[in-house]
């Protein structure tokens, strides 16, 4: 997030105050569009307002009189809404629609503004759209912040933004309780309601976040809210606590801490990361975190705003999915095109160590038979079992992978000729056992040809692999 001046912080707080300090419905709503006009550096503001399962009403503009005109009152569809903001660019929690991807069809209330249009791709276009989904503390979509006509004549900047969905997510929970107010017709519930709206941004967002100590003692958790201490197996108190590096993974401790230092330097503003937690039973839990710098008048930094979210599935997803293109589903070994990386890996410690290496490309004798006769599943059982045998005979550190069919390659570092020939022998011995696959006896040999990664030869894997490949064959019985 970006680094808010504490003027500004001090203006929004103004206008959210004035937002949740509304009577009804109604006034809250009008509110929230005259906020954003008057503080938030925009021409014009329109609450669109869902009424039931597909129906969606504009109920509030502030702005010009055309535009108030035209707009209040339109109708448009939940469906047309999701289609538009699932066509958006994400700006942290906006959404922005250029007018060169904005559909009209969409039966959406529109209205564009008699401005001029600029060649500066920065240059706000009056087609251009700028959105912000407005939520319930609970996740519901409750309606649509749109906003128009930075007053700047440019696309918002990163302060803008941030200030727009600060306010918009206030807003998002004062229209919600005054729309809670108004169905239950109870004055106490409204008061109740708009008191509790302004700590709900924080206490009831579902990610988890944290006001930490960036002046007096550094990194020590001021605030923490629910999502934070059920992620982490924590009670309030006990976070409390505890600063941010007491519950950081010892691996992520000395960046935080730089990071830390270079805001409180003055030298970052905001930052991103990704990096363990440790839970309350000792388990880390990967999250995403995005930090913010509230600083005074002076610009002195005076406390952080985190907000995080557990990454472990998405993270556990990407990391499998990077595993499975370099395995082969068959065999478990690497594929071909991470062998092909190891190779490259070999020629760089031949060249660093000065000792050379060894490829062997190994390619089963007698295996077409077992497939013929027995038929494919049993002679995947077969290369199944030679795979296992071959990668048990290797040497730590050195590779056993599926080439392709009934070929496979191992790649050997640091290895002298007596070393080659006893892996040469080894391999050879274990590929000529029995295998016993659901009853049946299977027998086949191994033909080996082996090249060497010279120090000082080619860089080149798929030029090495050709090689062995070709000293294999004129072995070939």
């Amino acid at each position: 997030m970006r680094d808010l001046s504490l003027l500004a912080l001090r203006d929004l707080q103004r206008l959210i105050l004035r937002v949740n300090g509304s009577a009804d419905l109604a006034t809250t709503l009008q509110a929230v569009v005259d906020g954003v006009v008057e503080g938030l550096g925009f021409g014009v503001a329109v609450v669109n307002l869902v009424h039931d399962a597909d129906f969606v009403q504009v109920v509030a503009v502030a702005g010009p009189q055309d535009a108030i005109d035209q707009l209040l009152g339109q109708t448009g569809t939940l469906a047309g809404w999701e289609k538009a903001l699932a066509a958006a660019d994400e700006w942290g929690g906006l959404r922005f629609v250029p007018h060169d991807r904005f559909a009209d069809d969409d039966g959406l209330p529109t209205w564009v503004p008699d401005i001029a249009i600029s060649d500066d791709q920065e240059a706000w276009h009056p087609e251009d759209a700028l959105f912000r989904p407005l939520e319930s503390a609970t996740g519901e979509l409750i309606g649509v912040l749109s906003v128009d006509l930075p007053s700047d004549g440019r696309r918002p900047g990163p302060l803008q933004q941030e200030l727009l969905e600060m306010f918009a997510v206030q807003a998002a929970l004062a229209i919600d309780n005054a729309r809670l107010t108004e169905a239950l017709h109870s004055e106490q519930r409204r008061l109740q309601a708009s008191e509790a709206a302004f700590r709900l941004a924080f206490e009831a967002a579902p990610v988890g976040m944290s006001v930490f100590d960036m002046r007096d003692e550094p990194g020590r958790l001021l605030r923490v809210n629910a999502a934070m201490c059920r992620m982490l197996g924590y009670g309030r108190d006990e976070l409390l606590a505890r600063s941010i590096a007491t519950i950081t993974h010892p691996e992520h401790r000395a960046a935080d801490q730089a990071a830390l230092q270079r805001a409180i330097d003055g030298k970052q503003q905001s930052y991103r990361t990704e990096k363990r937690y440790l839970r309350s039973d000792g388990e880390p839990v990967w999250v995403s975190l995005h930090t913010s710098v509230v600083r005074d008048a002076k610009g002195a930094a005076l406390y952080g705003i985190t907000q995080f979210e557990d990454i472990g599935d998405r993270r556990k997803a990407h990391l499998e999915l990077s595993r499975r293109a370099r395995i082969d589903p068959l065999t478990g070994l690497l594929n071909r095109s991470a062998l092909l990386e190891r190779v490259d890996a070999a020629i760089a410690t031949a060249a660093e160590t000065g000792r050379a290496g060894a490829l062997l490309f190994c390619d089963l004798d007698g295996f077409k038979p077992v497939n013929d006769t027995y038929g494919h599943a049993v002679g995947d059982g077969v290369l199944a079992v030679i795979a296992r045998r071959l990668e048990s005979e290797v040497r730590g550190g050195d590779t056993a992978a599926r080439f392709g069919g009934d070929e496979f390659v191992v790649v050997a570092d640091s290895v002298d000729d007596d070393e080659l020939a006893d892996l040469e022998q080894r391999l050879r011995t274990v590929v000529a056992r029995p295998i016993d696959v659901n009853g049946t006896s299977i027998g086949v040999t191994v033909t080996i040809g082996h090249v060497a990664i010279e120090t000082g030869g080619t860089d080149n894997p798929a030029a090495l692999l050709e090689t062995a490949d070709a000293a294999m064959y004129r072995l070939k019985p």
